[in-house]
């Protein structure tokens, strides 16, 4: 089983825990980060995920996401791919996804991942024959199932 996080994902435990939802998926995704360090599950990255991440201001935040990221990557889309991700990333815009989360999508089905998680609402609304979306949440039911 492959998986691919956006930075939504990588972040929520950075987020304010005061709120429940926030706080249930924070140990979700470090439930899943758990399995991918025990080897039950393979990580996919990408050149989006680590532009991305290396935007992030907050350098422990961004050194701790990058390190995990180079320690456990299985697969690695690189920007060699970029023309195929963008051709990719035009279609799912079609369906009102931002570009920058399309080519993040287009990212994980190159990998072949199967499932690819996020904490963002209106990005979880897209539907796909090719790679599943799903909140961190939801995916430690399938972990565990």
């Amino acid at each position: 089983m492959r998986v691919y996080l956006d930075n939504c994902c990588y972040n929520r435990p950075y987020d304010d825990q005061s709120q429940l939802r926030i706080s249930l998926e924070s140990q979700a995704k470090m439930a899943v980060q758990t399995a991918i360090r025990q080897g039950k599950i393979e990580l996919a990255t990408s050149y989006m995920g680590y532009y991305e991440t290396s935007q992030n201001t907050y350098e422990m935040r961004r050194r701790h996401i990058l390190d995990f990221q180079d320690s456990y990557a299985e697969v690695h889309v690189s920007e060699r791919m970029d023309e195929k991700v963008n051709e990719m990333a035009i279609e799912i815009e079609q369906t009102g996804i931002k570009h920058k989360d399309a080519c993040h999508v287009a990212c994980a089905i190159l990998s072949k991942c199967d499932y690819f998680l996020t904490t963002d609402d209106r990005l979880l609304k897209y539907r796909s024959d090719e790679i599943q979306l799903m909140n961190p949440i939801e995916f430690i039911n399938v972990l565990e199932g």
